[in-house]
């Protein structure tokens, strides 16, 4: 596609306008199915504004994210007002609904569906995203990250429900480069499925196309932390490496890869049965789930033999999530790779996959001794789910995504990110 000069793109913002007013002309006696967001757009129709008809227009964004008592404390306020809670939850059949006329749902949930830049447009991204429950969070997530010039696929766990697949099948129909993994999978916490959802992402992602530069693996409930500008920027200058924790595993978790696991009824068991040692006497690293890696590293996952092998014996491990790509990124010939040595070791903190709050490292402002500040949301398995409090702090950091976000306890958080992202992106595309 063909870059837009600023001229062209304020032609197409005031084409854009006319056209939606009338729009609603021709659609405003049209009966309104579940929730529905208004369908008039202001002449910043891109932008988010407090006239799209969403209730979190009685918050002040700007001064939640920097941090201001008042705003923040309204913020609260609302959150246990269960009017509110119900008036800002989309459900799964408004996306069933809204997307029966795909042009009209783009419009009116303002995707961006042309490069905002040339140099965004010549730098193609890839996305896995994994989503169990929760659309609204994986259409927000969607939206967020989404440009025409990317390509994504989302794997929806086989024992989701029927309204969650069936929704954000009907969302991924509406756009020619999203689409459904072609070998979806029922995934169990903490067992290999969870690894295997991603690299059947992977293939589809590529095999179906050759442009995209660089890969990252997204779960429902991440938000960005960057705009696609600021993103392709940040992986042009790995100049080809990647970017993951891997370090030295601790003792305390050596049980996770030394001990045979069986799922049963459902769940990872440890089982007295010790595994043997790893293939080609690889050293095995400790890192997370999440990555940001080249073409070469999802080419040498798909054809490498050695990975092959690690693939097999990981298999009955416990999280080989949060084993098995730090392992690879420390193995000779993997593109973007560095040495085993642990001088090359790289924390989550220092690498811009993903940021995550643990609950253990969390502690008070003048805290020597913490690596970050409390909590404000709540703790899900000892990670905090993110609150409006925490988003002064977050957008200050180098990560190119946070986790976790919930917009069913704080859709604020959520919603100020995303709005204050989408200005941003067209602050710079300007």
């Amino acid at each position: 596609m063909r870059l837009l000069h600023r001229g062209q793109l304020q032609l197409l913002l005031t084409l854009s306008v006319v056209l939606g007013s009338l729009w609603m002309l021709y659609t405003l006696n049209w009966p309104r199915i579940g929730w529905s967001p208004t369908y008039s757009l202001s002449n910043s129709w891109l932008e988010y504004t407090d006239d799209d008809g969403v209730p979190e227009k009685v918050c002040n964004c700007s001064a939640i994210l920097q941090g201001e008592r008042e705003a923040l404390d309204q913020a609260k306020v609302l959150l246990i007002s269960k009017d509110f809670q119900k008036s800002v939850r989309i459900p799964d059949e408004y996306y069933i609904n809204a997307t029966q006329d795909c042009s009209e749902f783009r419009l009116s949930r303002k995707y961006l569906m042309f490069p905002l830049s040339q140099e965004e447009e010549d730098f193609p991204l890839a996305y896995s995203i994994v989503v169990h429950h929760k659309v609204q969070n994986f259409e927000q997530l969607l939206r967020a990250i989404y440009a025409p010039q990317n390509i994504y696929c989302v794997h929806v766990d086989k024992k989701s429900d029927v309204s969650v697949f069936a929704a954000i099948k009907a969302i991924t129909s509406c756009f020619p480069n999203v689409f459904m993994v072609s070998k979806p999978l029922s995934v169990v916490y903490g067992h290999w499925s969870r690894v295997q959802a991603d690299i059947n992402c992977m293939a589809d992602l590529y095999k179906i196309s050759t442009e995209w530069k660089y890969l990252m693996n997204l779960c429902g409930q991440d938000f960005p932390l960057k705009t696609n500008l600021e993103i392709v920027r940040m992986l042009r200058s790995l100049r080809g490496g990647n970017s993951l924790e891997s370090e030295q595993m601790t003792e305390d978790k050596k049980w996770r890869v030394t001990n045979v696991h069986q799922v049963v009824d459902g769940k990872i068991q440890r089982t007295n049965k010790k595994k043997g040692s790893p293939p080609f006497n690889l050293p095995i690293l400790t890192g997370n789930a999440y990555i940001v890696v080249s073409r070469g590293y999802i080419r040498s996952v798909l054809e490498d033999n050695r990975i092959h092998a690690l693939i097999k014996w990981s298999k009955d491990t416990y999280s080989p999530d949060e084993f098995f790509w730090a392992t690879i990124q420390r193995m000779p010939g993997v593109p973007g790779s560095t040495r085993p040595n642990r001088k090359y070791d790289l924390t989550d903190i220092h690498a811009i996959a993903r940021l995550v709050k643990w609950q253990g490292h969390e502690g008070p402002q003048d805290s020597l001794q913490s690596v970050y500040t409390e909590c404000h949301g709540h703790h899900v398995r000892g990670i905090c789910v993110y609150g409006a409090g925490d988003l002064q702090w977050m957008v200050e950091q180098h990560h190119l995504f946070a986790n976790k976000f919930d917009t069913d306890r704080d859709p604020i958080a959520v919603y100020c990110l995303e709005k204050y992202l989408r200005y941003k992106a067209l602050a710079d595309a300007d």
